[in-house]
């Protein structure tokens, strides 16, 4: 069977290190310093959205809210 290119192809994957260090060079030079703390201690450190509201002393809906921002903006980024 050949392997032809469908439409939205955008070439093979890059390697999972370089795919790594790309999403890191987004979160340290792409997102704000609130963006990046709040993504880095949900998805890095485990932490729920509760306690990082309760730790910065805001409401849980405005930490859910800076997440998911943060994640746009990672997708948006990484998209190229």
């Amino acid at each position: 069977m050949k392997n032809t290119p469908y439409k939205g192809y955008l070439g093979p994957r890059l390697p999972r290190d370089v795919q790594w260090e790309r999403v890191q060079q987004v979160i340290r030079d792409e997102l704000t310093d609130i963006q990046r703390r709040t993504l880095t201690a949900y998805y890095l450190d485990g932490q729920t959205l509760e306690q990082i509201a309760r730790d910065r002393g805001i409401h849980k809906s405005t930490a859910c809210r800076t997440l998911h921002r943060a994640e746009n903006r990672l997708r948006r980024f990484l998209k190229y």
